[in-house]
């Protein structure tokens, strides 16, 4: 615990002297439109931005900062109804051959059926490792917080404020770890009825389109590598939090890479060490 605290103190006092922090920012002056302006709405005064999806085209946007280590949030509605076979993704992502990338995909849902959120890890261009749960809530009718906090120790998912993954910095089993790349945020919606729902079987109705996201109160607190120096004796979470990630995972978590024996025999390394 008091490790833990010991963290929470160096990352504030990283980021009260970081130059481009910033907390609630207007979207329209973090992000710009990288895919079908035409799709894209800022409204409120750039407070807040729609992303749509109908049978022309998806859409997305990216932010004009990168960030190498720190704290990224936004407050996403996703789409209401019945949203099966689109995909809305929220991530960070050095983009390249051999990238770096931090993901949560939202998967559409048929009416009443619960969304799902997959979160993956990429780093040194290798992904594969998937991990699926179901919401405890209805993701559609208000804002929640999705965010990540990633540092040379560990990166963690986080879903108002519950953790939801942990993944440890295991360079030393020789797994690569994303910790030498900055990364943009990103954000899209798009076409996923090959695999989103139920494996596929389920697919768009257009009938209910457009499909929107809704985004605001983005946040970043992004923290320089050398404040982070010792950070790696720290616990990534207290005993609060990780009786509630260990709630997430039996209640909720409906695949697990670390789990799948048809993919993996021999489970990769990290999945002795990762929370």
């Amino acid at each position: 615990m008091g490790c833990f605290l010991y963290y929470e103190i160096l990352l504030v006092t990283a980021l009260l002297g970081t130059i481009g922090s910033s907390v609630g920012s207007d979207l329209d002056t973090e992000f710009y439109v990288s895919w079908a302006a035409d799709h894209v709405k800022f409204l409120k005064g750039g407070e807040e931005l729609h992303l749509t999806l109908d049978q022309v085209s998806g859409s997305g946007f990216a932010s004009k900062n990168k960030y190498l280590f720190g704290n990224i949030n936004m407050q996403i509605k996703l789409v209401p109804g019945d949203s099966a076979g689109t995909v809305t993704a929220f991530y960070l992502s050095s983009q390249g051959l051999n990238h770096d990338e931090l993901d949560f995909e939202f998967l559409g849902n048929k009416s009443g059926e619960p969304y799902v959120l997959q979160t993956n890890v990429y780093a040194s261009g290798k992904g594969d490792r998937e991990q699926r749960i179901y919401l405890w809530f209805d993701p559609s009718t208000e804002f929640h917080t999705y965010g990540v906090i990633w540092n040379t120790a560990y990166i963690l998912f986080m879903v108002d404020e519950v953790p939801i993954r942990v993944f440890m910095n295991n360079k030393a089993l020789g797994v690569p770890y994303p910790e030498r790349q900055a990364m943009g945020v990103f954000s899209s919606i798009w076409n996923g009825d090959s695999w989103a729902t139920q494996g596929g079987l389920v697919k768009i109705d257009w009938s209910h389109a457009p499909f929107v996201a809704a985004y605001r109160n983005f946040q970043s607190y992004q923290a320089v590598a050398s404040s982070m120096e010792g950070s790696e004796e720290s616990e990534p979470l207290t005993p609060g939090q990780k009786n509630k990630l260990d709630w997430v995972k039996r209640n909720y978590m409906i695949y697990d890479y670390c789990e799948d024996k048809q993919r993996y025999p021999v489970p990769p390394p990290e999945c002795f060490i990762n929370l």
